[in-house]
């Protein structure tokens, strides 16, 4: 077998590691962090699809699904206890949406729908009326309408064809919010900005601007990924006013020398303040090839024997070994990777490589796998 990379892979590793950016490069606190208590909350709920053409659930090897139907019916005056359903364009299906922060009555917002059963596919499907529950139990939102199927299947005697995921849709627009979450923004006495990435120094650096702007030490950092700010007197009652001047406000965020390895993908992602001690760094490719093939042994005329078919195996070691580069110290993330790239190094042998540079203690950076 050989051992190698993929041109394709190669290339999408080696875009993967550009420079993240130039230093000082700056951000808005908008893009930094999050205001604390705007947020959405997750809906979900329990509902049934109809109107499939034979690709529902099998009512006998999905109770829930029989048990949801007949409850539906009879909720609208049609009892069937006892009696034989053979249906299948009827699909037991979760509803999922996401209740965005200070939605009103009346608001309309998406909804998933997803298979729970057996069914092949929700295409063509109406959802009837669903409600959505919060993590306190409330409804908040009720959904129903058309699927919208990003897949579809299809199948013969003989064969079958899928694309895409048939059994999950989306129906834009498919809830409307009954339920409001309150939250007096304008009335809170101080607000705190959630850092998306935790850091001491950027949420310093946060609180610094905070405080320039508005000529007052309102802004503290209370931990690394905590901006607690005081409402200054001219903004009580119109928090949202102030936000909207802040949010705008650049920042120069600090991050951590860190390397992001996917070792299914083969992809390398590393962060812009990587540095390394002086090392020298070598690698070589081992390629073994086995050749599989057959010799016949024919017998001597007269001799009574037969003709035997013998294996025959061909194996051969070649060992490409490259030449010994030396890695100076403190060099920046640019200059390694130009380093190793001239080392013909494919994205796989990379990984080794960068783990074996931190064990030795030459990587400044904290190497994270996932």
């Amino acid at each position: 077998m050989t051992r190698g990379v993929s041109v394709a892979g190669a290339i999408a590793a080696l875009l993967l590691l550009v420079m993240a950016g130039p230093a000082g490069a700056t951000s808005r606190i908008k893009d930094l962090a999050n205001i604390e208590g705007v947020r959405q909350n997750q809906l979900i709920g329990y509902g049934l699809v109809v109107g499939l053409n034979g690709t529902g659930d099998t009512l006998n090897n999905i109770p829930f699904t029989k048990q949801s139907l007949q409850a539906m019916l009879e909720r609208m005056g049609v009892n069937i206890r006892g009696a034989t359903i053979r249906t299948g364009n009827v699909a037991a299906v979760m509803v999922t949406a996401n209740l965005p922060p200070f939605g009103t009555q009346g608001t309309r917002i998406d909804v998933t729908v997803s298979a729970l059963g057996d069914s092949k596919s929700l295409q063509g499907g109406t959802l009837l009326v669903t409600p959505l529950l919060g993590a306190d139990g409330n409804v908040y939102a009720v959904a129903q309408g058309s699927l919208s199927i990003g897949g579809f299947a299809a199948e013969g005697n003989a064969a079958s064809i899928t694309k895409g995921v048939p059994t999950v849709g989306r129906i834009a627009n498919g809830a409307i919010i009954e339920r409001e979450i309150e939250f007096a923004l304008n009335r809170l006495p101080n607000v705190r900005l959630a850092l998306r990435n935790a850091d001491f120094t950027t949420a310093k650096r946060i609180a610094a601007a905070v405080n320039d702007f508005l000529g007052t030490k309102t802004a503290e950092p209370v931990d690394p990924s905590t901006v607690q700010l005081s409402i200054p007197s001219e903004f009580k009652g119109n928090v949202v006013a102030l936000l909207t001047e802040i949010e705008q406000l650049q920042v120069d965020p600090d991050l951590s020398a860190k390397i992001i390895i996917d070792e299914r993908s083969g992809i390398i992602v590393m962060g812009r303040d990587v540095r390394v001690a002086t090392v020298a760094v070598a690698q070589g490719n081992l390629t073994v090839s086995i050749s599989e093939g057959a010799v016949v042994s024919q017998p001597n005329p007269l001799s009574q024997g037969r003709t035997v078919v013998r294996p025959s195996t061909r194996i051969g070691v070649q060992e490409d070994g490259k030449k010994l580069a030396l890695v100076r110290d403190g060099v920046s993330l640019q200059q390694l990777v130009d380093g190793l790239n001239n080392l013909g190094i494919g994205p796989r042998d990379l990984i080794g490589i960068l783990q074996a540079i931190k064990a030795a203690g030459a990587i400044e950076a904290d190497i994270e796998v996932m």
